[in-house]
């Protein structure tokens, strides 16, 4: 049978508790058979209450021709950390680390196309797809990526541009115009 020993530290004069919750169901806890380091929530790395966000475009925007314009996101499916300010429509985290981003713009225009980009600090940072309008349809673009913010300074927006010769309307709703993300590791 094995068995598990538990050594202390010669130069340490801490006391360290294994606490059992309060529970009347009996747990058992496996060990991998291989070394390593137990993570935990203080783990350097390990992403446990990051912040998360989804924003959308409520109302229907103007997007002008050949220009690249934000995307107003005024509205809010969760935004676990209040990181994202649906006044400037940017997101700005607070943990500093490495985020999936992720966005989409629908617009109605009757031809010509378009593209979606993640704008970081007011620069243009990953392009998404482009699309062409078939038979006058709306056209939805959406763009993804893994991005680094410092957890003080770095944002991130959606912009879209489209080339209907004329300025498009943009639809609303959650489904149509939206930007959001989780961090996927902190900065470690």
């Amino acid at each position: 049978m094995s068995k598990v020993a538990l050594s202390g530290n010669a130069s340490g004069s801490g006391t360290f508790t294994i606490a059992s919750p309060n529970s009347n169901t009996d747990r058992t806890i496996n060990l991998p058979d291989s070394n390593g380091t137990i993570l935990t929530t203080a783990t350097a790395g390990v992403p446990v209450n990051g912040p998360a966000f989804s924003a959308y475009q409520s109302s229907t925007q103007t997007i002008a021709n050949a220009t690249f314009t934000k995307v107003a996101l005024q509205s809010e499916e969760f935004d676990t950390a209040g990181c994202f300010d649906t006044s400037t429509f940017r997101f700005t985290p607070t943990v500093a680390g490495y985020y999936q981003i992720n966005g989409g713009s629908g617009v109605n225009i009757t031809s010509g196309g378009g593209v979606v980009e993640i704008y970081k600090n007011s620069g243009r940072y990953k392009r998404g797809n482009a699309a062409t309008t078939v038979s006058g349809i709306t056209v939805h673009i959406t763009v993804s990526a893994l991005v680094y913010l410092n957890g003080s300074t770095d944002y991130v927006e959606l912009y879209i541009y489209q080339n209907s010769a004329g300025s498009a309307s943009s639809h609303a709703g959650s489904e149509w115009n939206y930007l959001n993300g989780a961090l996927v590791r902190s900065a470690v």
